[in-house]
């Protein structure tokens, strides 16, 4: 809804709230995973100052942002809710400031946290909600938002889980492009972590991923998703076009600039694989992949030789709950290059609870660094117990 400006006690509508809302909205619909209501609509609408509950029946959505917007002096204020329309139970609210030296720079500044914020959070409600629901009554939008959560787990039961919940959202709308994508990161994991056959799951990935694009050539996700199957071929350069692609579409699409961090810190340029990450992160402070966007960072690090800063990111990347044993290794060997050799073995014991057999190659094998890069892992693996 439009957001209003407060002025001497009172609220009003105002050119700059006017301006935060369109903004908002049209970043909204880029993303392509909200169903979201035109700027029309809900100018109409908010001159007849409706309840929560009212707007969601009108206007048939789950969901209604609002928000006030403040100035004191070159500060803007601007504080944003979004409340479930069937109970106007408020699910989020945040309050973001930026300064109005430049115009353009100060909505740039509130859109990306707005935005990012409101996918994040409704994203999150939709899994949390479908996960309480009895899996033959979800519907196709219920079904993906359910994969997501299995997903996000990131074990090789959980995934399987997720590719099921995927499948049967495609099966009931074969137009759900998010859908296609959600199965092709499945594959896509058990090829990066070797739960099935690289070759068939790569292979796998790329196949659902070029079927994301055949329904919708304009959702980030699809682009998202062939890029990273496209790494997971080799294909490093057409990764990269597509993972562009999918931020030219969406700028405010946060695992796009992660995974082009991930194909950076790699083979391209390491500079702007800590730029990709940093950027992610502004857009998705609490991502449930943020382990990776941390460990990307740590990763670029290691190539430009900051391996103390780099041990600081991948330790950070390590903590989260849910890394998996190839963001323990990233720690594990960042800390033997910066020479915090006990470190580095109490995380390699860490590693053994979850595989007993995991070695140093384990994680030169399924990542893709040049040969000079390599030697330097090997060389930290040899220190902690990991060569070989």
């Amino acid at each position: 809804m439009p957001f209003r400006e407060l002025r001497e006690g009172s609220s009003g509508p105002s050119e700059l709230g006017n301006a935060v809302t369109h903004d908002v909205i049209s970043r909204l619909a880029r993303l392509r995973s909200l169903f979201i209501i035109s700027r029309g609509s809900v100018f109409a609408l908010a001159e007849e100052q409706l309840s929560v509950q009212e707007i969601g029946r009108r206007l048939n959505v789950d969901y209604v942002a609002t928000g006030f917007i403040e100035r004191r002096q070159d500060v803007v204020l601007v504080a944003v809710e979004i409340a479930e329309a069937a109970t106007s139970w408020i699910i989020w609210t945040e309050r973001l400031e930026a300064s109005v030296g430049q115009h353009l720079d100060f909505l740039d500044a509130i859109g990306n946290g707005i935005v990012s914020s409101i996918a994040a959070e409704i994203e999150n409600a939709e899994r949390n909600r479908a996960l309480l629901k009895p899996p033959d009554s979800l519907d196709a939008w219920e079904a993906y938002h359910r994969g997501l959560w299995h997903m996000y787990r990131f074990t090789a039961e959980e995934n399987a889980r997720a590719a099921a919940f995927f499948r049967r959202s495609m099966a009931q709308d074969p137009t759900f492009s998010r859908a296609y994508a959600g199965l092709s990161f499945t594959h896509w994991q058990s090829a990066f972590q070797r739960w099935g056959d690289r070759g068939i799951e790569a292979r796998q990935a790329l196949e659902t991923a070029g079927h994301s694009l055949l329904v919708d050539d304009q959702n980030p996700a699809a682009h998202w998703s062939m890029g990273r199957a496209l790494w997971l071929m080799g294909e490093h350069e057409e990764a990269v076009r597509e993972l562009e692609r999918s931020v030219d579409l969406s700028p405010n699409f946060a695992l796009g600039h992660y995974a082009l961090a991930f194909v950076h810190c790699q083979t391209g340029d390491p500079a702007l694989a800590i730029a990709s990450s940093d950027h992610s992160r502004l857009l998705s402070p609490y991502d449930p992949l943020l382990f990776g966007m941390l460990g990307t960072r740590a990763m670029a690090l290691v190539r430009l030789g900051a391996f103390q800063e780099a041990a600081g990111w991948a330790v950070k990347a390590a903590a989260r709950p849910n890394a998996h044993v190839h963001i323990l290794a990233i720690a594990a060997h960042c800390l033997a290059l910066a020479g915090r050799i006990e470190e580095a073995r109490a995380l390699v014991a860490r590693i053994r609870r979850q595989n007993p057999y995991y070695r140093g190659d384990d994680l030169l094998d399924t990542f893709h660094f040049a040969a000079d890069e390599k030697a330097r892992y090997r060389g930290a693996a040899s220190l902690i117990g990991l060569a070989g």
